[in-house]
């Protein structure tokens, strides 16, 4: 796949990731790549390397055609490739992204034997050697990338799925503290308020970037620079500010039974707590900045 970058049929491929802002170093370093617009391409480079059909589909980088079709046909085609590699350096699955308009946009290696999408993060082979002591946990693979690029080598992304109790076990080996860098938009709100308890609950700290006026960090970096991303890296809100923040966007605070619905709704949350200390600085720093007695 990353030979095929640079051949002729991968140049619209390249000229995408080139358009990306990547540059060489960063496209060699994550060994990114390109599957040929062909069903054939893949399956005759393994076939010459001597594997059989059965392998390479248990393998799930080929599946078995429809409509008397012999053989099996590759899995990815013309598609931006961004391989998948565990903490001991073997890449154990892909991630591809569609040239053009097709769908699905990403298509992700189907699980295997040795490809377990809730116990691997994307970049972890990397981000785990990182001397910052905390995490940075994005949404897709080039935020990632754009992230490491611009040295926040800390980076990492769950792979086409959601984040998992596996994924915070896995972080947990390497940081106290993950900071939430997903999208501005409602999905990212959604997920980082889904990923918040899951990391609590691993005894990780977390805490949330705001990437306002921008949707995520590759957009953020390209257009202020990794310096004003570093601001907000160090302004990242505490976790529990963001739930009552975002909890609170949901009532009229004008609105009398909005408001008590609101604050029981807090009043459920400082509960979360089983500490009875830290509850009682979360219920009186609450308290202050929503004017509740």
């Amino acid at each position: 796949f990353h030979r095929c970058l640079y051949s002729e049929e991968g140049k619209n491929a390249l000229a995408y990731l080139r358009g990306r802002g990547l540059t060489e170093r960063t496209i060699k370093h994550f060994g990114l790549g390109y599957s040929p617009n062909s069903r054939y391409a893949l399956m005759r480079q393994l076939r010459s390397l001597g594997f059989r059909d059965e392998e390479i589909i248990r393998a799930n980088l080929g599946f078995q055609g429809r409509y008397g079709s012999k053989g099996a046909l590759d899995r990815f085609a013309d598609r931006v490739m961004f391989p998948i590699i565990d903490l001991r350096g073997n890449v154990i699955g892909f991630g591809g992204r569609v040239m053009g308009d097709g769908t699905p946009k990403y298509l992700n290696s189907p699980e295997t034997m040795i490809f377990d999408k809730s116990r691997n993060l994307y970049g972890l082979n990397y981000a785990r050697t990182s001397r910052e002591k905390y995490m940075l946990a994005c949404e897709g693979y080039m935020d990632v990338i754009a992230m490491h690029q611009a040295g926040f080598t800390n980076a990492v992304a769950s792979l086409g799925t959601a984040f998992t109790t596996q994924h915070a076990v896995l972080l947990k080996r390497y940081t106290d503290t993950v900071i939430l860098t997903y999208d501005s938009d409602d999905a990212g709100i959604k997920a980082a308020m889904r990923a918040i308890p899951i990391l609590k609950d691993a005894g990780i700290r977390a805490r949330v970037i705001n990437m306002e006026p921008y949707k995520d960090p590759d957009e953020f970096i390209k257009n202020l620079g990794k310096e004003a991303f570093q601001e907000r890296i160090d302004q990242a809100e505490n976790s529990f500010y963001f739930e009552i923040r975002i909890l609170s966007e949901q009532y009229d605070q004008s609105d009398p039974e909005q408001r008590t619905k609101f604050h029981r709704e807090i009043a459920q949350k400082l509960c979360e707590f089983s500490e009875d200390l830290e509850r009682e600085n979360y219920l009186q720093a609450i308290a202050e900045k929503y004017m509740i007695r």
